[in-house]
């Protein structure tokens, strides 16, 4: 069955949208810091009158549900749940990092990833993946967030994506790892092929049960001026 799904991600500094309809793709990308809230929705419309849809007309929607900026992540999860209130559809929530090992294997030949977002205060996201018989990226362990100079393991030919390897280049350095430089933020059309499994196996909620995933523990955590 062919699924026309919404997926969207706020949860870094970039705003991705796609939307998948009638088989064909819709897509949007930007980098906007502090924008998002006021972008998103004019965003969903824009690609619903590019595909000549309506939100009634799709059979779900999907949204990066972090780790990433604790705002980024509320804004899309918060986004997705209106539109699925509104349009009484289901939810399937997929990691940012695995949808930025899912393009680095969807664009490379790569075997595994090591995907680092940068978490700001010296730490990064991070998560290990292998790619499937199928192509799609399956995670070696947990998500985290980690002092870069913490991480250790033998990642010797392992491809590193991620804005985190972009601020620690010294640590993908030591670790023996092959930076990917055109991979560094969630792409939201990334994140459709798992949203299609989630909802194929039916591994989906409804809108008052869509949560984020922060990683980071919200208590501890402290801004720094001009973070988000």
């Amino acid at each position: 069955m062919k699924y026309n799904l919404l997926a969207l991600d706020a949860s870094t500094e970039a705003l991705s949208l796609a939307l998948s309809y009638n088989g064909n793709l819709y897509r949007h990308f930007e980098e906007c810091p502090q924008q998002h809230s006021q972008k998103i929705l004019p965003l969903v419309e824009q690609l619903f009158t590019e595909a000549g849809c309506q939100l009634k007309d799709l059979d779900g929607l999907v949204f990066g549900r972090g780790p990433g900026s604790f705002t980024g992540v509320r804004i899309g999860v918060a986004v997705a749940q209106g539109l699925a209130y509104s349009g009484n559809l289901q939810l399937a929530g997929v990691s940012t990092l695995q949808a930025m090992a899912q393009q680095a294997f969807a664009q490379t030949q790569a075997k595994q990833v090591l995907v680092a977002i940068d978490a700001r205060m010296g730490e990064v996201y991070l998560c290990h993946y292998t790619r499937s018989d199928n192509n799609q990226a399956i995670a070696l362990g947990e998500e985290r967030v980690i002092k870069p100079e913490l991480i250790d393991g033998e990642f010797e030919g392992v491809l590193a994506v991620g804005t985190g390897w972009q601020t620690y280049s010294d640590v993908a350095e030591k670790l023996g790892l092959e930076v990917h430089n055109d991979i560094t933020l969630p792409h939201a059309e990334y994140m459709l092929d798992t949203g299609i499994a989630q909802f194929e196996a039916g591994k989906v909620v409804n809108a008052a049960d869509a949560q984020p995933r922060y990683v980071r523990d919200t208590v501890t955590w402290k801004k720094l001026p001009g973070r988000e």
